[in-house]
């Protein structure tokens, strides 16, 4: 039978509305390595949450209450590892449908003994729609989705006006959603997106090319972004909060 969460999304009108059916992903196959599975079996239920169409109990499923952060489209889990691990006093609750990344992030989880990271593997359009309730997290973190290049692709792109206001909506007063991305195009229409956005306003007291912020120091450079540096490419974090 065929997983409804890997079907391809439905193409979306012209004008831009935003429909039900929109993903915040697209699937990229891949295989599931011997440790990526042990760490499946080891570590997945503890770690691993299961999708349901009603309102996750974020302290039954950490164990606690404590700040909320999603963070949509992990990739391999360094990054959300590594911050977790720098901040425990936050909660992270993971959105991510490659399951060698969901197995690589439930590596790191159970060889690091981080108690703060649960992974939901389904689309983080419908977390939001059924899962989180409005003005329930602290924050929201979406570092390098797919940049989709080809000007025809770029209605694919995840970071849309509709997509933010749902975002937005979902943050707690003075939460903050932060994106980051090494394709200066996509800079430039994440902060346009993010600055048609009423509920946002944009961190950084002096605001760098296409509105950037400073890098925060909780996010790690990527081997990706470390090698881009070396060859003058730029990498563009964009922090808005929610007034």
């Amino acid at each position: 039978m065929t997983d409804p969460r890997h079907q391809a999304p439905r193409a979306q009108p012209e004008d831009g509305t935003y429909l039900r059916q929109t993903k915040s992903y697209v699937l990229r196959a891949g295989r599931i390595g011997p440790g990526q599975q042990r760490a499946f079996d080891q570590y997945g239920p503890r770690y691993l949450l299961d999708y349901a169409p009603q309102r996750l109990d974020a302290e039954a499923a950490f164990g606690r209450i404590a700040p909320l952060f999603l963070e949509i489209g992990f990739g391999m889990g360094t990054a959300t590892a590594h911050i977790a691990q720098a901040r425990p006093q936050d909660n992270f609750l993971a959105c991510e449908v490659h399951e060698p990344g969901v197995g690589a992030l439930l590596k790191l989880i159970g060889e690091g003994g981080i108690e703060n990271i649960r992974i939901l593997r389904h689309d983080a359009v419908e977390v939001l729609d059924h899962m989180l309730p409005e003005a329930s997290l602290d924050g929201v973190h979406i570092f390098f989705p797919d940049p989709w290049h080809k000007s025809r692709h770029h209605k694919r792109r995840l970071i849309q006006g509709p997509f933010v206001n749902r975002l937005a909506r979902h943050l707690k007063p003075g939460g903050y959603l932060h994106l980051a991305t090494d394709w200066e195009p996509y800079a430039e229409q994440m902060h346009a997106v993010l600055s048609d956005e009423p509920l946002l306003t944009n961190t950084a007291a002096e605001p760098g090319p296409h509105g950037c912020a400073p890098k925060p120091d909780y996010r790690p450079l990527t081997k990706f972004e470390n090698r881009g540096l070396k060859l003058g490419h730029g990498v563009w974090d964009l922090v808005f909060r929610r007034a």
